[in-house]
C-alpha cells in the first residue's frame, strides 16, 4: 500500500512543478507519521522517504532511536514550552510556532544547548477557531520581525494548516495569502522564506503556489488509527 501510495504522491507532485514551472527539487515531501508503528515508517524509509513529521514530542522520543539516524525528523503540531527541552536540537524544523512567548522559549533553551534552532511561524490563514495562530496579518507582521531579533533561532518561512475541504482550489486562496505575506516580510527571513502547506487532500494546489514542503500523512500510510497513541 505505502509503495503504491508514494508512487502516486511522487507522480502528483512532478505534475504541479510541471504546471507551475517549477523545478521538483524545490518541493519536499514531509511522511506525516502520527500515530503510525514503527514498522510503517520503516518500509516509508526503505522506499525513500527521509523527512518525517510528527505533532507530539512523546512520539518523536519513542521513535527517533529506533529509526535511521538520517532521518530529518519536523515538529508539526502544536508544541507546549515545557516540552521544548526534548526535541531541542534535534529536529531539522519545528513548523508550528505561533506565539512571540514559545519562540522565546525556544530561543532560551537554544541557547542553554548551544544550538540555532531553524523554525517556522504558523499563521491561521483562514481565521479557524480550531487552528493555531492568528489570520490578523498586522499582527502576524510584527511576529515575524519580534521573532527575527531572536539570536537562537533562525526565521526559515511560514507554515499554514489550510480547512478540510472535498474541493482543494477552495483553499488556493489561503496558500496565495501564505506566500503573499512572506514576499512581503521576505527581509526578515535568515534566507528566502520557505513554505509549509498542504496536506493530503490539497498538496498538490498548495505546490502550485508556492509550497516549498509538504505534509502528507493519510495519503501515504492511509487512515490514522487514533487506538495506537
Amino acid at each position: 500500500m505505502i509503495k503504491d501510495n508514494l508512487q502516486n504522491i511522487n507522480d502528483n507532485i512532478r505534475r504541479a512543478c510541471e504546471n507551475s514551472g517549477r523545478s521538483i527539487s524545490d518541493v519536499k515531501l514531509i511522511a506525516v507519521s502520527k500515530t503510525k508503528p514503527v514498522e510503517m515508517l520503516k518500509e516509508a524509509y526503505d522506499l525513500g522517504c527521509r523527512l518525517f513529521g510528527e505533532n507530539r514530542v512523546q512520539e518523536l522520543q519513542e521513535k527517533m532511536p529506533v529509526l535511521p539516524s538520517d532521518i530529518e525528523w519536523h515538529m508539526i503540531g502544536h508544541l507546549q514550552t515545557n516540552k521544548i527541552k526534548y526535541i531541542i536540537g534535534k529536529v531539522a524544523l519545528i513548523h508550528s510556532v505561533d506565539t512571540l512567548h514559545l519562540a522565546e522559549a525556544i530561543d532560551k533553551e537554544a541557547e542553554k544547548h548551544s544550538c540555532t534552532q531553524d523554525i517556522l511561524i504558523e499563521i491561521n490563514v483562514a481565521g479557524e477557531s480550531s487552528k493555531f495562530g492568528t489570520a490578523d496579518m498586522e499582527l502576524n507582521r510584527q511576529l515575524i520581525k519580534d521573532v527575527s531579533k531572536l539570536k537562537n533561532l533562525k526565521l526559515k518561512g511560514l507554515m499554514t494548516v489550510a480547512p478540510y475541504t472535498d474541493d482543494p482550489e477552495e483553499n488556493r486562496v489561503y496558500f496565495r495569502a501564505l506566500k503573499q505575506l512572506a514576499d512581503d516580510m521576505e527581509g526578515y527571513f535568515a534566507d528566502k522564506p520557505v513554505l509549509s502547506m498542504g496536506m493530503t487532500g490539497d498538496y498538490t494546489v498548495a505546490i502550485e503556489e508556492g509550497a516549498a514542503y509538504v505534509r502528507v500523512g493519510t495519503g501515504l500510510f492511509g487512515e490514522r488509527d487514533y487506538g495506537n497513541i
